[in-house]
């Protein structure tokens, strides 16, 4: 018999009970801590590995205040996609779901780059937009996290 995905048997010996969860129900979560950061932010000890996920350089912010460990401009959205896209609340769905097949695209440089840093310390992924709900390092964080 099964409750709520628990399978328990009743025989002899007393009631007996074991966890069988099927394989689909779950996804494979990295165990990666990421968080999100806007680059106009006072950088902290927190942050772990500092990486700016922006294709143009934020305005007014110089390399040595940024405090970057990397800055992986290759892994943003294609021009056209963010030029469409441009922050438009009402385009986010959609925005989404285009960026994400672009990241289908881009696995082996996402595999390298996850084998590259220490994936025990926090990755701060760096943005500049002002929308802190609306960007595409949100989309991103959430790809990697279910990265496999």
């Amino acid at each position: 018999m099964n409750i709520c995905g628990i399978r328990v048997q009743l025989g002899f010996n007393g009631f007996q009970s074991y966890f069988k969860p099927k394989q689909s129900q779950f996804k494979k979560v990295s165990k990666m801590n990421i968080s999100l950061k806007r680059i106009y932010n006072k950088p902290s000890k927190d942050d772990g590995t500092r990486v700016l996920v922006d294709k143009l350089w934020p305005r007014g912010i110089s390399k040595e205040d940024a405090k970057l460990d990397k800055w992986w401009k290759e892994i943003t959205p294609s021009d056209e996609l963010r030029k469409w896209f441009d922050h438009d609340p009402e385009k986010w769905e959609s925005f989404g779901e285009q960026y994400r097949e672009e990241l289908k695209n881009k696995k082996e440089e996402i595999k390298i780059f996850l084998e590259e840093i220490d994936q025990r310390k926090r990755l701060t992924l760096l943005y500049g937009a002002k929308d802190e709900t609306h960007n595409h390092a949100r989309v991103l964080r959430e790809y990697l996290q279910h990265f496999s």
